[in-house]
């Protein structure tokens, strides 16, 4: 089951996270050219994506429930503990400034919309890259 977990929640990471991650640097263009239906359309698929990336939270407290007793795993453990924090940081980022600066393009200006996506999602990659950096190093 151990293993089950572990796949699950490395398959999730990579075919959720990552185009969580990726897709607002690839919307910003519709943005850029006024593509408003394009832009709303992903930024439904970003909202659906964000969500599903509980899948890899869930799995991940399975993979640390299962773990060797040795490693003495809690919420508590640092690098457990940041993770979640710069995740839940990403997740809430995405969903409440990268969402709608690209699912309503019309309430604002182009400028505007683009600058706060632009921003939000870069800011909510990197702390994507700092939860990898964490769960591999583990320090």
């Amino acid at each position: 089951m151990d293993t089950l977990f572990s796949i699950l929640h490395v398959t999730s990471a990579v075919f959720v996270v990552g185009p969580m991650a990726i897709m607002p640097m690839a919307a910003l263009r519709s943005l850029r050219h006024g593509d408003n239906e394009r832009s709303i359309k992903s930024g439904r698929s970003i909202r659906l994506l964000s969500y599903l990336s509980l899948i890899v939270v869930v799995t991940g407290f399975g993979v640390m429930g299962m773990a060797d007793p040795k490693y003495d795993l809690t919420i508590t453990t640092p690098w457990v503990l940041g993770s979640l924090v710069l995740y839940v940081v990403a997740l809430l980022t995405t969903l409440i400034v990268t969402v709608p600066a690209l699912g309503h393009p019309g309430r604002q200006t182009t400028k505007g919309a683009y600058a706060r996506a632009a921003i939000s999602s870069g800011l909510a990659t990197l702390c994507l890259v700092a939860v990898v950096i964490l769960m591999v190093w583990k320090p």
